[in-house]
């Protein structure tokens, strides 16, 4: 007779299958496979499922933004820009995401950037990510200038991250010429004070 195994559990993922043990090697492809969605029940069940890994990549509702388009109403319409961003969506889920610990003894670095889509920021040390924040724009927001997005990014970033930033040293970093004079800024306007 056989060694009997009882009870061996494994955890399946996008990424390495691994047992409770430790990882044994062997890549789960799953997402590549992944067909187009068809109806909207199935472009709701992917969105769904991808939005968890959402913090573990940069720009991600920016990628997701036509699919999210796709899912409005009640009428199913799948365009060109969907297709890209599934098929991109497919190759973030299926590439090693690299992420580190945070050191609090460091200073962080927060990376902020928007567009007239949505906001993405990094939050990082030693110039490696320790997390992202991603966030599609709606509503009102929509039509913020360019100075106004950038200053939305920064803001929900310090609100999000607040358990990692408020007692620690961190450095802003923004591609937005306008925010650097923020820290002189006499006067807010109303939706800079909110």
């Amino acid at each position: 007779m056989g060694k009997s195994q009882v009870l061996k559990v494994f955890l399946s993922s996008m990424g390495p299958k691994a047992p409770r043990a430790g990882a044994r090697g062997k890549k789960n492809d799953e997402p590549k496979g992944w067909k187009t969605p068809t109806t909207l029940t199935e472009m709701r069940s992917f969105h769904g499922l991808v939005s968890f890994y959402r913090r573990f990549s940069h720009n991600f509702n920016t990628i997701m933004s036509p699919i999210t388009n796709c899912m409005k109403g009640t009428k199913f319409t799948w365009t060109p820009e969907a297709s890209t961003a599934f098929e991109e969506i497919k190759v973030r889920l299926t590439t090693a995401l690299v992420l580190v610990l945070p050191d609090f003894s460091q200073p962080f670095e927060l990376h902020c950037d928007a567009s007239g889509v949505g906001i993405g920021v990094i939050l990082s040390q030693r110039g490696r990510p320790v997390t992202y924040f991603n966030e599609k724009l709606n509503g009102s927001k929509l039509n913020y200038s360019t100075y106004d997005v950038e200053f939305y990014a920064v803001v929900r970033a310090l609100k999000h991250w607040s358990s990692y930033l408020a007692y620690n040293e961190f450095v802003l970093i923004s591609n937005h010429e306008a925010l650097k004079h923020l820290h002189i800024q006499d006067k807010l306007s109303a939706r800079h004070a909110r």
